[in-house]
């Protein structure tokens, strides 16, 4: 099992689905997950630490877990068949442990909400797991100031007016 955690909620520009960004915590490795808009902002709010002022879903299974004394001890992000993921809630009820099966995103909106560790199976960071390209990575302070001139010259172009001469 690896340790990943929410990088960030992207928005896709093509569809009303939003793309969970998980990232590995040991590596430079992100795992891209599809979820819908309500999916989405269920897990962003519990980032955020939004208190609404009902129980939302994932609120309502967190307290539900929890009057029956039992907790949540981690999700995994289990499988992937035929572009779709596949999740487990673990659960630690009476001294025994308990998986439930669940969609990703209802998993990691629980895990963000009680705090729990998220981890993906090898296989799934095997198969969807990707890494960022190096070109998109921050660059250091002496590489910015090799830039500098350059980010200078840009700056004084005036390109309102392209055809004209800047001196």
């Amino acid at each position: 099992m690896i340790t990943v955690s929410v990088d960030s909620v992207r928005v896709s520009l093509i569809s009303h689905h939003r793309i969970i960004l998980l990232k590995d915590t040991a590596a430079a490795r992100y795992l891209p997950i599809w979820v819908g808009p309500f999916e989405a902002d269920a897990i962003v709010m519990a980032l955020q630490r939004v208190d609404p002022p009902r129980p939302m879903t994932h609120d309502l299974l967190k307290n539900t877990i929890g009057a029956l004394e039992g907790s949540v001890s981690h999700v995994l992000i289990s499988g992937l068949q035929d572009n779709t993921f596949f999740a487990r809630i673990v659960l630690d009820v009476g001294g025994r442990h308990v998986e439930l099966d669940s969609r990703p995103s209802d998993a990691m909106a629980l895990a963000v909400r009680c705090g729990v560790p998220i981890y993906a199976s090898d296989e799934v960071i095997a198969q969807a797991g990707i890494v960022r390209a190096p070109e998109l990575e921050p660059i250091s302070p002496e590489e910015e100031a090799q830039l500098k001139p350059f980010r200078d010259f840009v700056n004084t172009l005036d390109l309102d007016d392209p055809g004209q001469d800047p001196t």
